[in-house]
């Protein structure tokens, strides 16, 4: 049997002569593979080529990321050392704050420690398996410290209220701008010249001059009464009232809230008086005391 040939003709566009180029069949099975693995592996290689490229992308994005997150975290440290400068300067300020007000607070004073309560068998955590960060244990040792702090605080807002409330609540004025004329004690009644009880302070003043609340409170009560003529009581919560006779008017109402300083009514002669004055009585649980030792300025 014959083979089988493959011929080409080659014909120039110039003027020449044609050429003509044979094949035997397996040549061109030959030169066939020979191509096709030629374009396989030009295939394979762009395939490499672009897979690659995408590649490289990618590790310079996360590379850039990576820069990004180191300067992220490298901010974070110094963010984190500045909290817990401040956090420390605040518990200093609170350690020195309780001294002046005299408190103790040995429970959130104290320098607090980083970690909770025991854990059972099913929660327990292998510590090979995972790892303790530095940087989360300072930021929980912070917030720990923080919460210590905000309690103590807490606590020192309540005690400055309380003290702001009492020191508000408790008299510590004169009733009125005059000179004192009778001390809280025994004396001789001045109509009946007789030995009595004086269970306040008289302050004498000029007829309509103001009398002041020496401390905050409310009305209790206002009434006209023969011996202390036109008087108002003001309670001042804990158990402290005070009373003021002798007004010649009256400036407030029966449950009206009052402020220290606020005028109440005004210097009179009602009742049994003498001469334009104010009668002051401070008392606690119903027992007069004497009004001297409430008075701050003289």
């Amino acid at each position: 049997m014959a083979k089988k040939h493959y011929s080409f003709i080659i014909v120039p566009h110039s003027k020449g002569e044609s050429k003509k180029i044979t094949f035997t069949e397996k040549k061109v099975k030959i030169l066939v593979g020979v191509l096709s693995f030629i374009v396989i592996l030009f295939t394979l290689f762009l395939v490499d080529y672009f897979t690659m490229n995408v590649t490289r992308q990618k590790y310079k994005a996360l590379t850039e990321e990576n820069a990004q997150q180191k300067e992220t975290i490298t901010q974070y440290k110094i963010a984190v050392n500045r909290l817990r400068k401040d956090i420390d300067n605040f518990e200093s300020y609170a350690k020195k704050i309780n001294v002046m007000a005299g408190l103790k607070s040995p429970e959130v004073l104290r320098e607090l420690g980083v970690g909770g309560g025991g854990r059972g068998d099913d929660q327990a955590l292998n510590p090979q398996t995972v790892p303790q960060d530095s940087g989360l244990r300072k930021a929980e040792s912070i917030s720990q410290k923080a919460q210590g702090v905000e309690k103590n605080l807490d606590t020192l807002v309540n005690f400055f209220e309380d003290k702001t409330y009492l020191l508000g609540t408790t008299p510590s004025i004169w009733p009125t701008n005059g000179y004192w004329s009778s001390a809280f004690g025994k004396r001789n009644d001045p109509f009946t010249r007789k030995q009595e009880f004086h269970y306040g302070i008289d302050v004498a003043a000029s007829h309509g001059s103001p009398i002041f609340a020496t401390a905050d409170g409310y009305v209790l009560k206002i009434k006209t009464e023969n011996t202390g003529g036109k008087l108002i009581i003001l309670n001042h919560g804990g158990g402290v009232t005070t009373v003021y006779c002798h007004m010649s008017e009256f400036n407030v109402k029966v449950g009206q809230k009052v402020k220290r300083w606020d005028v109440i009514g005004f210097v009179g002669q009602t009742g049994k008086a003498i001469g334009p004055h104010v009668h002051y009585e401070v008392r606690l649980n119903g027992k007069a005391v004497n009004p001297e030792k409430y008075i701050v300025e003289w």
